[in-house]
C-alpha cells in the first residue's frame, strides 16, 4: 500500500502550492447567431479548466435573454500561478427558456486559450469555434483584472420612484446597471438587478459585491448607474443615468437618505421644463468582512471527515477478482484509491485524526439485515477508526463478515452526518465542518429522498462528495451536483448552497491520485467559506497571519 500513500501525499503539494494571485474575468460576445427570425438566443458562458488532460467545469454566468451581444455581470474569480500552464475554454450555449441546465442548451461555439494570455493581454478577443472547429461571425472578449489585497464585500440595495414610463399599454420593466469607470476611461460592467415587472416605484433585491469589484478598492472611484425599461426582445429603452461614488453611498449608513436624480441627457437638452426621469433610493449599504478559509482554519475550526461505502451486490463477489472490492495483495481496488487520495488531504485538518467509517447495502452479522449505515468496525457506539490507515484496515476487515445486497440507498447516511452537523450548527461558532465522502459503484435507487436530505443538509455546516466508483453510467448522479442548474427537493424546495460535488473515478483512471484530490475538493474551502461568511460567523480566534487569498487545494 505504500505507492498509495506515496501519492496520496503528493496532493498536499496542491496546499502550499503559492497562488501568485487571483484574477477577476470578465465575459462579452457579439454577433451571436439569431435562432430563427423571430427569436435571439439566451446565451450563457460556461468557463472550463482543463487539469490531467480533462475538462471540469469551474464556473458559469447567468443566462441573458434574447441578446446576440450579451455583457454578462457574473464575474470569474480564478487563481493564477504564473508557473503553470492554465488552460481555460470559454463554452457559448442557448439555454431553452424556463430550463437553466446544459442537457437541453444547443452549443454555439467555444473559445480555447492560456489564462496567462488573457492576463498578458487584459484583453482577449478570439472567433468562437463551432462543431468540427469552423469559425462564424460570433466572438468572445474576456478581459481580466488583477485583485487587491481587499476580500471585504459590501451589501447593497436599490430602489426608484416615479420613473418614466416606456411603454404604451403598460408600465415599464425597470432594471439597474452599475459600472465602474476604470483608469482609462473604459467601464465594467459591476452589477445587473433583475427586472422589477410593470413598476415606475421598483424595489430591486439587495444584492453583494466585493469592493474590489465595485470600485478597485479606491472609494472616491466614479461609478455609473444607468436604468433600463426591459423589452423581451432584447432593445431595452434607456430612462436614465447618474454618476456616484462608493464614498457617497457609505454614507447611508451614517443615517443620511442618500439618493440621485436619475436623468436622460437627451431630454434634458430637448425638454425646457425636464427636472428628471425619475428618482434612485439607495435603501441600505453594509460593509462585510470576508474571512478567508484559512483564516477559519486558523482559528481552531476542524475539518471533520467521514466515509461510507457502497456494499451492494452490484459490485461483484469480494473474493472474484473482477469484484470491485477485491483486495489485491499489491494494487488498491478503486474504492481504496479513492478514499486514500481523499482522506489523506482532510486528515491533516482534524486533530483527532479519528474518523467514522460507514457502510450501505450490505447485510450484516449477527442477523444478516440490511443495513444504510452500518459502522464498518461494527461498533456502532464508536464507528471512529484511527486514522486513514484505520479506515482501510476496518474495511479490509469487514468484507469477509458481510453480504452484500443492495439497494443503493445513501439518504440515511446524509442525514446521520447532517445529524451531527446540526448539533455543531446550534453552536453558532466556526469549530466543525463536515465533509461526508460516499463512494459507490451505481446510480442511487432513493434520489426523491437523497435530494430531500441534500436540501436540509445546504443550511448545515457540510459538505458532500460523491466519488463514482466502476464503469457505471453516472449520468442521472450528475444532478445531485448543483453545477448544472440548481438541485430541489421533491417538494421544489432549492438547496441554499451547492454542497455536492460528484466525480466519477473512471475520469481519473489514468491520473495521479493527487488529480482526484484536486477535483473533488476544489470547491469544499468556498464551500466553508460561503456556510460562516453567510452565517455572519466570525473564525474563532483570527490570526495574525492576515491571508489574502482564497485556499484551493
Amino acid at each position: 500500500m505504500s505507492n498509495i500513500y506515496e501519492s496520496a501525499e503528493a496532493t498536499l503539494g496542491f496546499i502550499s502550492s503559492p497562488c501568485l494571485t487571483k484574477v477577476e474575468l470578465r465575459v462579452a460576445c457579439r454577433g451571436i447567431s439569431d435562432r430563427d427570425a423571430l427569436s435571439k438566443p439566451d446565451p450563457c458562458v460556461v468557463l472550463k479548466m482543463q487539469s490531467h488532460g480533462q475538462w471540469f467545469e469551474v464556473d458559469r454566468t447567468e443566462v441573458i435573454r434574447s441578446s446576440s451581444g450579451p455583457v454578462f455581470s457574473k464575474i470569474f474569480l480564478v487563481d493564477y500561478y504564473f508557473e503553470e500552464v492554465q488552460r481555460l475554454r470559454f463554452e457559448l450555449h442557448d439555454i431553452s427558456s424556463g430550463n437553466n441546465g446544459l442537457r437541453d442548451a444547443d452549443f454555439l461555439g467555444s473559445m480555447e486559450c492560456t489564462l496567462g494570455q488573457i492576463v498578458s493581454q487584459r484583453k482577449l478577443t478570439k472567433a468562437l469555434l463551432k462543431q468540427g472547429n469552423t469559425t462564424g461571425k460570433s466572438s468572445i472578449t474576456v478581459t481580466a483584472e488583477e485583485l487587491s489585497g481587499n476580500d471585504d464585500y459590501v451589501e447593497l440595495s436599490f430602489s426608484a420612484r416615479k420613473l418614466d414610463d416606456k411603454d404604451f399599454f403598460s408600465k415599464s420593466d425597470p432594471f439597474l446597471e452599475i459600472f465602474r469607470i476604470n483608469n482609462d476611461g473604459t467601464e465594467s460592467l459591476v452589477h445587473r438587478t433583475e427586472t422589477v415587472m410593470n413598476n415606475l416605484s421598483p424595489v430591486w433585491k439587495s444584492f453583494k459585491v466585493s469592493l474590489n469589484t465595485l470600485c478597485s478598492g479606491d472609494q472616491e472611484r466614479a461609478l455609473k448607474c444607468t436604468v433600463w425599461d426591459w423589452d423581451s426582445n432584447g432593445k431595452h429603452d434607456f430612462i436614465g443615468e447618474f454618476q456616484t461614488t462608493f464614498k457617497e453611498m457609505r454614507a447611508e449608513q451614517e443615517g443620511k437618505q442618500i439618493q440621485w436624480e436619475c436623468i436622460n441627457p437627451k431630454y434634458q437638452v430637448k425638454k425646457k421644463n425636464y427636472r428628471n426621469s425619475g428618482m434612485v433610493i439607495l435603501n441600505h449599504c453594509k460593509i462585510i468582512k470576508m474571512y478567508s478559509f484559512l483564516d477559519y482554519i486558523m482559528g481552531g475550526c476542524q475539518i471533520q471527515f467521514t466515509v461510507a461505502i457502497d456494499f451492494t451486490a452490484s459490485n461483484g463477489d469480494p473474493r472474484n477478482s473482477c469484484s470491485l472490492h477485491y483486495i489485491h495483495p499489491y494494487q488498491p481496488n478503486e474504492y481504496l484509491k479513492a478514499l486514500v487520495a481523499v482522506g489523506e488531504i482532510c486528515q491533516d485538518y482534524d486533530s483527532d485524526k479519528m474518523f467514522p467509517a460507514f457502510g450501505f447495502g450490505a447485510l450484516i452479522p449477527p442477523d444478516f439485515k440490511v443495513s444504510h449505515d452500518f459502522a464498518v468496525n461494527f461498533d456502532e457506539d464508536n464507528p471512529e477508526c484511527a486514522g486513514i490507515q484505520g479506515v482501510v484496515e476496518a474495511y479490509q476487515n469487514c468484507l469477509p463478515k458481510i453480504q452484500l445486497y443492495g439497494p443503493t440507498n445513501i439518504a440515511p447516511i446524509i442525514q446521520k452526518v447532517a445529524s451531527s452537523a446540526s448539533e455543531e450548527m446550534h453552536t453558532k461558532e466556526a469549530m466543525e465542518y463536515f465533509i461526508l465522502l460516499i463512494l459507490t459503484d451505481g446510480v442511487i435507487t432513493d434520489m426523491a429522498d437523497t435530494r430531500e436530505a441534500i436540501v436540509h443538509a445546504s443550511h448545515l455546516p457540510m459538505s458532500v462528495i460523491i466519488v463514482g466508483v466502476g464503469n457505471a453510467d453516472f449520468t442521472d448522479m450528475q444532478i445531485l451536483d448543483g453545477d448544472d442548474g440548481i438541485l430541489r427537493s421533491p417538494k421544489g424546495e432549492p438547496v441554499l448552497r451547492d454542497i455536492v460535488q460528484f466525480v466519477p473515478f473512471k475520469d481519473f483512471k489514468h491520473a495521479s491520485p493527487a488529480a482526484l484530490a484536486k477535483s473533488v475538493l476544489a470547491e469544499v474551502p468556498n464551500q466553508v467559506v460561503d456556510y460562516y461568511n453567510a452565517k455572519g460567523i466570525k473564525p474563532k480566534c483570527v490570526s495574525d497571519y492576515e491571508t489574502t487569498r482564497t485556499f484551493s487545494p
